[in-house]
């Protein structure tokens, strides 16, 4: 027999327990999409996620990079991530560089954003497509975008602008992009321009709330600093629950929200319970299983206390019809199946956080009677999971790692921790109906 071979290593999750052996582009879409991009995760790097997602952007086809990089931040909410992917299709070449350039970039920031990315490994210049993107995608911002997201940085709007060799529509935006070539733009109304020069603050947010220049993602941010400030409790709530914006708000936002500033958390509470409401329930009774391991308590991003685990709860405290909720780590405990806030505090009290027994968990959950299973985790299992025997089972994934365990058999595979994965549940189920 001979030893002197190439071993190759199984492919295993972090805990252990053997993962599925997956394509390109299954492990591409599981990096990207619940990626809060350079942000670390508890078994990996920021740095060698984004790697990875480069390099098996350029590994999968062209046409289902662009249709990644457009699902990632239309459907998923997601800004960075979706920007190293057109950073890999660039580098391809081809017409759809310049319409997916175009279509992703949905803020003024994404344009400077998306050069800096380009030259995170020195300065090149930009291909003919990127520049035609760059210019397409800069005829969408006004006059206050473009002054509310020129920052100071490596790459500047004005630097774009120059470099994409961008037309103006009309007279009106060639005016506009001459202020910001000189660095003549009037500042735009936000609520940090006002504060930043010595504002009152109460009278700032009362202003722009009235007026509805505040975004929602603003709003929810700010809660804090209006309770403190005495801004009238009518006028927040009024806001909070027009939810103005509010469809590129990811659910765990009103729960970071609700911790800030509890004396909203009703009405919050409300607002997140609304994405119940805009989608038919799903028949039959579901079992929804929530990971609240160690690992899950990996914060989202270095800047934010929310973690992996606030964001599984928070799916779990939004699915609509007949549910039960259990956690599992090394136990598996039933909760309250409550919505919003209140379902996600039962979730996240449940038990201590330990190990991923996740075979263990779904053995358990197949003796109860059910109709779908929606199993929310970020997959580094320590036991063999079973398969399950609900009609429906979906495992989604909320991390980026590199292996998981959800694939094959009757699982349905989901990523991102988005509401719109259950808009993707109700989509499969009526396909399958319908076949």
């Amino acid at each position: 027999m001979r030893l002197n071979i190439f071993q190759k290593r199984p492919r295993i999750t972090y805990e252990g327990a053997p993962a599925a052996i997956l394509s390109a582009e299954q492990r591409l879409r599981r990096s990207v999409l619940s990626c809060l991009l350079w942000e670390d995760e508890f078994y990996e790097d920021g740095e060698s996620i984004a790697e990875r997602i480069y390099t098996l952007a350029l590994e999968v086809a062209p046409e289902t990079v662009a249709a990644l990089a457009i699902e990632a931040r239309e459907q998923m909410k997601l800004r960075h991530a979706p920007l190293i992917l057109l950073c890999a299709l660039i580098k391809v070449g081809g017409t759809l560089v310049a319409t997916t350039i175009e279509r992703v970039i949905q803020r003024a920031d994404e344009l400077s954003e998306l050069v800096a990315i380009y030259w995170r490994h020195g300065k090149r210049p930009l291909s003919k497509q990127m520049k035609l993107g760059l210019a397409r995608a800069f005829v969408k911002f006004d006059a206050y975008a473009l002054a509310k997201y020129d920052r100071a940085g490596p790459v500047r709007l004005r630097d774009v602008l120059f470099l994409s060799h961008a037309r103006p529509k009309d007279e009106a935006q060639a005016l506009l992009w001459k202020q910001l070539a000189e660095g003549t733009l009037a500042s735009p109304d936000t609520w940090e321009v006002a504060l930043s020069g010595g504002a009152d603050k109460r009278e700032t947010f009362t202003r722009l709330l009235t007026e509805r220049k505040l975004g929602y993602l603003a709003l929810l941010r700010n809660l804090r600093n209006m309770d403190q400030a005495g801004v009238d409790e009518d006028l927040v709530k009024a806001a909070i629950l027009a939810r103005k914006g509010a469809e590129r708000v990811l659910p765990f936002r009103y729960v970071a929200a609700a911790r800030a500033a509890p004396r909203f958390e009703p009405w919050l509470d409300q607002a997140l319970s609304e994405t119940i409401l805009e989608e038919p329930v799903f028949g039959g009774r579901t079992i929804v299983l929530v990971d609240v391991s160690g690992s899950m308590e990996a914060r989202v991003s270095a800047k934010s206390d929310l973690t992996r685990m606030d964001a599984a709860a928070t799916l779990a405290a939004i699915i609509p019809g007949e549910v039960r909720v259990f956690t599992f780590s090394n136990a598996v405990v039933e909760v309250p199946p409550r919505r919003g806030t209140a379902g996600v505090d039962a979730v996240l009290g449940s038990q201590t956080h330990g190990g991923t027994e996740l075979g263990k968990a779904v053995t358990k959950i197949n003796g109860i009677k059910h109709d779908r299973l929606i199993v929310i985790t970020d997959e580094q299992s320590a036991d063999r999971v079973p398969q399950p025997v609900a009609r429906q089972a979906y495992m989604i994934n909320v991390a980026s790692y590199r292996n998981g365990i959800g694939y094959g058999g009757a699982w349905t595979h989901i990523d991102g921790f988005s509401e719109n994965v259950l808009s993707f549940i109700r989509e499969q189920e009526l396909l399958t109906q319908g076949a």
